[in-house]
């Protein structure tokens, strides 16, 4: 039996990358799964590879977690199709790396709404599905960036907000039965860090190369990695954990 046998879980930019590596890993233990992305096709596609469970279902939605209505509107549809809603993984991001002297406000106030207004709208959408069962798990990912890095002030600022919104929702939550935590995933290879080093001038595998020597571990992460991280702290076994994050970066800040 999985741990997630019987769960729900609604996990945001999850049609690649680190959200469909947790979508997998959950499913894997047994969870019904959710797959939000902006990118609806890609959400469809990521949910119908998902390795379900014996009796588990998915559905791929799309949904701009920055609106309020959009994301109203896709919780009622996991409710309705899944049969509820137990686990929130609020993984959806975007970069728009800059200095500051060249960033835009645009680029400034996407990166704020998908990391920040967007884990608040989920977050407020499916609590009160949490509190009326006095049960729920709720995962933010952050990142090592939010410890400060040059051409990322929109970012690390929005990934340290995560980390203020987790422990306060850990505060607020915790009495009705529900855990809030986060991950700081360091260098994972992904669509979006292949970005990183194709905006650097660098080729993708010398990019990780360096990412790698800069670890104690001495390799990058994998989706793979983050998604069993996040399998234990949503899962009951993590029950007196809340308001935490958990940097799963190899070592590197240390």
């Amino acid at each position: 039996m999985g741990r997630y046998q019987g769960r729900v879980a609604v996990i945001t930019g999850a049609a690649r990358g680190i959200g469909l590596g947790i979508a997998t890993r959950l499913a894997e233990e047994g969870a019904s799964v959710a797959v939000l992305d902006l990118d609806e096709a890609g959400a469809e596609e990521a949910a119908r590879s998902l390795p379900l469970a014996p009796g588990a279902k998915a559905v791929g939605l799309g949904a701009d977690i920055a609106d309020g209505a959009s994301v109203e509107t896709a919780v009622g549809r996991v409710v309705a199709e899944l049969g509820g809603v137990h686990v929130l993984v609020n993984n959806a991001g975007v970069t728009r790396d800059n200095l500051v002297f060249k960033m835009t406000e645009d680029d400034w106030d996407l990166v704020m709404r998908v990391h920040l207004r967007g884990a608040f709208l989920m977050t407020k959408a499916v609590q009160a599905h949490f509190v009326e069962q006095r049960y729920g798990k709720v995962l933010n990912l952050s990142s090592t960036s939010a410890l400060g890095k040059r051409g990322q002030a929109n970012y690390a600022a929005a990934k340290m907000g995560v980390q203020g919104l987790t422990r306060s929702l850990g505060i607020e939550l915790g009495p009705f039965g529900v855990n809030v935590n986060a991950i700081a995933p360091g260098f994972v290879v992904t669509e979006m860090t292949d970005a990183t080093a194709a905006r650097l001038g660098m080729g993708v595998e010398e990019f990780r190369r360096l990412g790698a020597e800069r670890n104690p571990v001495g390799r990058v992460g994998h989706p793979e990695d983050i998604a069993a991280a996040v399998a234990f702290l949503c899962s009951d076994e993590a029950s007196y954990i809340t308001g935490q994050t958990l940097y799963v970066d190899g070592g590197a800040k240390i």
